[in-house]
């Protein structure tokens, strides 16, 4: 029995050190966002496209590659992905343009997708119920992890050796995770069956034709384009759900839903990372362009995010295995929607303490509420579908991502001309109109993170 905990914590050990490069890459580029944008002169609108198409392609495509696990095996789509993953990150450095950089970043999504969505999957199986939130934890402080060194490491190498660096920070990371992975994984596999491709075409479709309508609304409105983009996501939508009901081995098992715990613990996960979406992309143009300090000093700043993190989440799953996942789970929300609504008291100049505090309140919050959270998801999903079930808390997780981004920059928009946005550099006039739309935004935030923690105190026990 020692020795079969022994090689789950491995397994444990060699997802950790591959899945912190996801969240790694993720943060670097939050931070450096602003410097990219200068360095190629786009706007933000523009610039916005590098986390955005990222995000996109990965949430269209991780329900294929949950399902993709269970059918060909865990181990061998976790592989294949980071593999890809590593190769797209180089290319991302050697990026001549910032379209093309914006395609690289598409193809590290593409790759990206395998790697993030089969490690709740893999973790499950490796892991007996009672322990479960433990690992869950202790992975979520992995990822936390990787958030916490992002900031720093990026604004770092940002200032000494430029931003295409910090995608090539990546490769070294990688390559050790790939080597560990291969040797330490079972090869498991959920339930075996056909792969649903019409279903993977369909929900590609319906997602991507949605978050880019989404994403499309702020600046353009509802034009004939983004009316034509969001009729077309609905009826793929809805195609999607008829594939599905009629497959022999659906990519997205619905009678899942039937589960509240499970339904309401995937909406709860989509809106906190709205929410924490909406914190990670704006607070660095608040930090670059109303306080205007540097990008090493930036990245230490958001650092204080992922580190408050990774300090709370293997605590929070420890508890939830023993008093139960929705009371860390609805407090943990909570905490969340109280740091934005004072994030979006900041004033338009403040002190380091007083972005710090705010951003670790948010930090314990996530930390207390996702590992929990998660362990409802997997723990009320039945064992043939774990892979089905790790892709749909992932794609909800990106989803989340996507529609945060798509939010912040839709409130700033929203409340700010475009030719204060298109600045680099504010003057202190335009400074406050800046920071209006950084509290709208902020606020936006903080409602759905509040939802979340609703939507966690309803569900069953």
């Amino acid at each position: 029995m020692k020795e079969k905990s022994e090689g789950s914590y491995a397994v444990l050990a060699a997802i950790m050190l591959g899945s912190i490069m996801g969240p790694i890459d993720a943060s670097i580029v939050n931070v450096i966002l602003p410097t990219i944008a200068d360095s190629f002169a786009a706007p933000i609108s523009t610039a916005q496209w590098i986390p955005m198409v990222y995000l996109l392609t990965i949430s269209s495509l991780l329900l294929f590659y949950g399902r993709l696990g269970d059918v060909l095996g865990y181990k061998r789509v976790y592989l294949l992905g980071l593999a890809g993953f590593l190769a797209a990150s180089a290319l991302c450095g050697l990026s001549p343009t910032i379209r093309s950089l914006i395609v690289f970043r598409a193809l590290q999504g593409l790759a990206g997708g395998m790697m993030m969505a089969v490690p709740y999957a893999v973790i499950t199986a490796c892991f007996p119920a009672g322990q479960r939130g433990r690992a869950l934890g202790l992975n979520a402080m992995g990822i936390s992890a990787g958030l916490a060194i992002g900031p720093s490491l990026g604004g770092f190498i940002a200032s000494v050796l430029g931003w295409r660096f910090a995608f090539l920070v990546n490769l070294p990371i990688g390559l050790a995770g790939w080597l560990w992975a291969r040797r330490v994984i079972p090869d498991l596999r959920g339930q075996p069956g056909k792969i649903d491709v019409l279903g993977a075409v369909t929900a590609f479709l319906s997602l991507g034709a949605l978050l880019l309508s989404v994403n499309w609304f702020p600046r353009r409105g509802l034009d004939l384009a983004t009316g034509m983009l969001l009729g077309a996501g609905v009826v793929a939508g809805g195609g999607f759900l008829w594939v599905e009901r009629r497959a022999a081995s659906p990519m997205l098992e619905l009678g899942l839903f039937r589960n509240l715990t499970f339904a309401l613990a995937n909406v709860s996960a989509l809106l906190n990372f709205l929410s924490q979406y909406v914190l990670v992309f704006l607070t660095p143009f608040y930090l670059h362009r109303v306080l205007r300090w540097a990008p090493n000093r930036v990245g230490l700043i958001m650092t204080s995010f992922p580190s408050a993190v990774m300090a709370i989440a293997p605590f929070s799953g420890w508890l939830s295995d023993r008093i139960g996942t929705r009371v860390p789970a609805v407090l943990g929300a909570a905490t969340c929607a109280f740091s934005l609504f004072r994030m979006s008291h900041l004033p338009p100049v403040a002190s380091a303490k007083e972005v710090v505090w705010r951003l670790a309140l948010f930090g314990l919050g996530t930390g207390l509420f996702q590992s929990p959270n998660n362990s409802a998801v997997m723990g009320s999903a039945p064992r043939p579908h774990l892979g089905i079930a790790s892709g749909t808390l992932a794609t909800m997780r990106n989803v989340g991502m996507v529609l945060g981004v798509a939010t912040g920059g839709a409130v700033l928009y929203a409340l700010v001309p475009s030719d204060i946005l298109g600045k680099a550099a504010l003057e202190a006039s335009e400074a406050p109109v800046f920071l209006s739309g950084l509290r709208g935004a902020f606020m936006a935030g903080a409602l759905a993170t509040g939802l979340a923690a609703a939507s966690s105190l309803v569900r069953p026990r």
